[in-house]
């Protein structure tokens, strides 16, 4: 607890968004800081005491990027409560980084979904692997076990503070239609310290177990890599695949896990040769990976937008088109319709996705123009006049952002 001080709060002070939204009690970054030097002392002198609470997190609905009509909640805490946690996330992180095993990418410094979706796909091209397991938590982050969680903590964390203070930040409670709800699991989504106790509380049951258990007792080569909850487990033989998913539900069960049956599945993920089956393919962070063919003609695992993904992202584009065609001036639509695109090339830009990309461009542009014709009750633009229009303020370049070799 020595680590929380004025210096390390003010630090977390000025690096959150000053435009995320509120909490429940109403208070912005600028209203904080108008006495910041007060409001920390006064928040030192609290935590000193124990006499700091955190205050409960009301939940908001955001709609899933791949499942139509669902929702993922998440939490929105109060700004004293976001500095705490960031200092909280700072000390958690410094104790279990040094820990976690490679196969993690989720939420970690200096990692991101590229460089998993890239170790995949090298690891792909040079083992050979038969069988993927395309594992799917159920509700991973809202089914976490707050007492199993604190077991795992005092493995390594023996100030009682400090234990004390992440228990509190678990019974804070979910305030969701006016109504305040206190569990025994969970850790709200949007909180500074949900991502790394989800990384933690998965460290212990997954990815140990994994490395320490499953790969010493399988008869071929395995590898695991997981960003949160989405993973996937490479296997060089088929019944080592059908061990490690047969022990994976049980393993989960034990620590209060479940795995999504509908969705977890095993995929035969052999070189394509001549009179044998032809191989599948699983999604992994939005990428479909597939068995394709290079320049040569040599089969050559690829990776591609998830058709999911592709079809939900366009839905939006035809949501938003409709909803915001009257609403501004043609130059703001357009601005802000080419920043969507300029997050998608940024995010899908990878390797062997170019014309994915293109694709979705390009029907993503024809659905704008449809909605643009739609400002009133006479045409707008005819597709010449579109193409003006284009040529005018162009769209951003389709570019691979994120080389996989």
């Amino acid at each position: 607890m020595h680590l929380f001080s004025e210096e390390s709060l003010a630090a977390c002070f000025h690096g959150l968004n000053g435009r995320k939204a509120v909490g429940v009690d109403g208070v912005s970054k600028a209203g904080y800081g108008e006495r910041l030097e007060s409001n920390l002392k006064e928040l030192i002198a609290r935590m000193k005491r124990m006499g700091y609470r955190p205050g409960p997190v009301p939940q908001v609905l955001i709609p899933k990027g791949d499942k139509a009509g669902a929702m993922r909640p998440l939490g929105i805490s109060n700004f004293e409560d976001k500095l705490v946690q960031g200092v909280m996330r700072q000390v958690l992180e410094s104790i279990y980084e040094p820990l976690f095993l490679s196969g993690s990418y989720g939420f970690r410094p200096g990692r991101s979904c590229h460089d998993a979706v890239r170790d995949l796909h090298q690891y792909l091209c040079r083992n050979p692997v038969q069988s993927v397991i395309d594992v799917d938590l159920a509700k991973f982050f809202d089914t976490i076990d707050h007492e199993l969680l604190l077991g795992m903590l005092r493995e390594k964390i023996n100030d009682p503070k400090f234990l004390r203070y992440v228990q509190r930040m678990f019974k804070s409670g979910v305030l969701a239609e006016g109504e305040l709800t206190v569990g025994d699991e969970g850790v709200p989504q949007g909180s500074l310290c949900s991502p790394i106790l989800a990384n933690i509380f998965a460290h212990h049951v997954i990815d140990v177990w994994l490395e320490e258990v499953v790969k010493p007792r399988c008869a071929g080569k395995v590898a695991w890599f997981g960003y949160a909850d989405d993973l996937v487990i490479c296997c060089e033989y088929e019944r080592d695949a059908l061990r490690v998913r047969k022990a994976l539900g049980g393993r989960l069960a034990r620590y209060k896990l479940a795995l999504n049956e509908q969705k977890t599945r095993l995929v035969g993920f052999t070189r394509p040769r001549n009179g044998h089956p032809i191989p599948g393919a699983f999604d992994f962070l939005g990428f479909t990976f597939y068995w394709g063919r290079s320049r040569k003609g040599a089969p050559w695992p690829k990776v591609k937008t998830s058709g999911k993904r592709m079809r939900s992202k366009l839905k939006a584009v035809y949501t938003w088109g409709r909803s915001i065609r009257s609403r501004y001036p043609l130059n703001y639509i357009w601005a802000l319709f080419c920043s969507k695109l300029r997050g998608h090339i940024q995010y899908y830009g990878v390797s062997f996705n170019f014309r994915v990309v293109q694709n979705f461009q390009e029907k993503a542009t024809r659905i704008l123009f449809k909605w643009l014709n739609r400002r009133s009750q006479r045409r707008s633009m005819n597709w010449e006049q579109f193409a003006l229009l284009i040529r005018a303020n162009p769209l951003p370049k389709v570019a691979i952002c994120h080389a996989l070799f």
